[in-house]
């Protein structure tokens, strides 16, 4: 997105390529094969919205130095870490584009590898002190709890919807919520204000994921690192599939009986439920979910004090909201 403030944008700018580097420095180690598995998803990119989270969240307090850097790296080597261990789990193949670790290198390594980011990003906390280790301490609980909640599933169909959204918040918007705290914490920035960017990033976090679910079904072009509709074929529930299989008319019975059917890895199969999704009312439903959620962000971020800062938290909430309008 576009920064209007320029000093700001240059300070960002800056910001981003120096914790692009502290990225690539925390994969190295003696142990070649650890060391080329812990580069493959780093190498692979991705949005970086963690670290940029942090380094927005720095602006709103007094002074910033290395600290922020360090944090910024720490949030997303403990993003990337989950992510080795989650392809595992789902026996995902894809991630951001590139084989997943585990097809490349087995099980085992992939789980080492997450656990070695893991460890690199607390040893980089470590030197934050002790109030930045207890809120990724908290938050690393959250995204345990998350993994092992949607792990189980939901107690009832019944309960489906808010497990999903609970699933949601810790596993995914937790650690945007962090991310923004971390920043205003370590530069100084009044409780008050610290705990304003923190709610404003998770409602924006949930929001962004909401918005992921849609583009999964939406877009015409692989837009997320994984093929289009790869959730509806590998049978995880995103919000418009947990949407259309509440439905009781006649007229989406084969979409129903299409998703749990267990079948949507025939080409044929997915491609007749991916149709009958776009067109169902569950995307303009989870859009307007979207739309509700960076509203919460919007509410939080209209108390920050007035700054270019705050305007580009703004522009977030445009940004996640635009996303998926003509998807």
């Amino acid at each position: 997105m576009d920064i209007a403030d320029a000093e700001l944008a240059d300070e960002l700018t800056r910001g981003m390529k120096l914790v692009e580097e502290q990225l690539f420095a925390a994969a190295e180690t003696d142990n070649e094969l650890l060391a080329a598995s812990a580069r493959h998803l780093i190498s692979a990119g991705g949005k970086r919205l963690r670290p940029f989270l942090v380094l927005l969240g720095a602006q709103f307090g007094s002074h910033r130095d290395e600290r922020i850097l360090s944090a910024a790296a720490s949030m997303e080597l403990t993003h990337i870490g989950t992510l080795y261990h989650d392809d595992v789990m789902d026996e995902a193949t894809i991630r951001r584009g590139v084989p997943s670790a585990h097809v490349l290198w087995g099980t085992r390594v992939a789980v080492l590898t997450g656990d070695f980011l893991y460890s690199r990003a607390s040893q980089l906390l470590a030197g934050l002190g002790d109030e930045a280790i207890r809120l990724h301490a908290r938050t690393f609980i959250r995204l345990c709890e998350g993994q092992s909640a949607e792990t189980a599933g939901p107690q009832s169909e019944s309960d489906r919807l808010d497990h999903y959204l609970d699933v949601l918040a810790n596993k995914t918007a937790s650690l945007f919520a962090a991310s923004g705290e971390l920043g205003g914490l370590l530069s100084g920035a009044p409780e008050e204000i610290v705990a304003r960017i923190a709610r404003a990033c998770e409602a924006w976090g949930i929001a962004y994921q909401l918005s992921d679910d849609l583009l999964d079904i939406t877009s015409e072009a692989d837009e997320s690192g994984k093929p289009p509709g790869a959730d509806l074929r590998e049978g995880v529930p995103t919000l418009p599939m947990i949407y259309a299989a509440r439905s009781a008319l006649a007229t989406d019975a084969r979409l129903v009986e299409l998703m749990r059917s267990g079948q949507l890895t025939d080409p044929a199969l997915h491609a007749e439920a991916l149709k009958l999704l776009q067109e169902h009312p569950a995307v303009d439903m989870t859009r307007a979910e979207v739309r509700k959620w960076a509203g919460v962000a919007r509410q939080e971020i209209a108390d920050l004090p007035d700054s270019p800062a705050r305007d580009v938290l703004e522009g977030l909430c445009d940004f996640v909201v635009d996303r998926t309008k003509n998807g």
